[in-house]
């Protein structure tokens, strides 16, 4: 149902989708939009468990936000493999304004339809979340 606050609901799609990605790990990541015609959130890309982490990065939009989840393996300093689901809110200082309002207003309730997300993350270019920053936030 649609958010009186922000006015976005949420396709099912997305839900299931990242049930997958955290419960199957058939998904490395999720990329998700937000349709203005339809007022809903929906998933617009899914990286297959062997993509990388800059196939993930160069499929967000350089001028347009984006929600996103990567299931991102690391080893810890004790040498155990882990793994940490990272909620991205892409939002470049290129994209339009309208669009950050609306990314900025329906974020905390889409998050909450996600349920097992770890780290969250904001970005507004790609050196605010590269791999060492993720690494550092998922240690």
């Amino acid at each position: 149902m649609a958010n009186s606050a922000s006015g976005m609901a949420v396709n099912d799609e997305c839900k299931l989708k990242f049930l997958e990605l955290k419960a199957k790990r058939n998904h490395r990541f999720i990329v998700f939009k937000i349709e203005e015609k339809i007022q809903q959130v929906v998933v617009e890309k899914l990286g297959s468990p062997d993509e990388s982490y800059d196939a993930f990065t160069s499929s967000l939009p350089a001028n347009e936000c984006r929600y996103a989840v990567f299931d991102f393996d690391f080893t810890t300093d004790e040498n155990c493999q882990k793994s940490k689901i990272f909620f991205i809110a892409w939002a470049p200082d290129t994209s339009r304004v309208r669009s950050k309002m609306l990314y900025a207003s329906s974020k905390d309730r889409f998050k909450r339809e996600l349920d097992g997300i770890q780290v969250e993350l904001q970005a507004t270019d790609p050196s605010e979340m590269s791999l060492d920053i993720v690494k550092s936030r998922a240690l």
